[in-house]
């Protein structure tokens, strides 16, 4: 499952659960989120921050720079990576949110649809727990 949120970590959108483990990059592109967000970053000039599950997926987004092989990350890499990393873990709240508020999501061995259906009821009741919205 994917999971979209704002960048003080509220769960703002999920994906459809799909069958078995796909990588992330699979499933963002089989859901239309990659081309939505490249459009999302041209027109707006806002870039979308990821983990290195999303390496060179696309132009719009945003991850941390890998180490190369036998090498050394320059100080402003260092620097680059400490700042993605600190903005990512508050991103990373969203999951937590959605896991730790609703058991249902942390070991889910139902039907893909059905975990899809809880996961986006659980959004809305994310959203009249915390009477918040976007």
């Amino acid at each position: 499952m994917q999971v979209i949120s704002t960048p003080d970590g509220w769960p703002i959108w999920v994906s459809p659960v799909r069958p078995g483990r796909e990588h992330d990059t699979t499933c963002a592109r089989h859901h239309g989120l990659t081309e939505a967000l490249n459009r999302f970053a041209a027109q707006l000039n806002i870039l979308t921050l990821v983990d290195l599950g999303y390496e060179n997926a696309s132009d719009g987004f945003r991850h941390p720079v890998k180490k190369p092989a036998g090498g050394q990350l320059t100080e402003a890499q260092q620097t680059f990576n400490k700042v993605v990393r600190g903005v990512h873990g508050v991103c990373e709240r969203a999951n937590s949110l959605l896991k730790t508020t609703f058991k249902a999501l942390r070991r889910v061995s139902l039907d893909p649809s059905r975990i899809t259906r809880i996961a986006a009821a659980a959004l809305v009741l994310l959203e009249l727990e915390y009477d918040r919205t976007i």
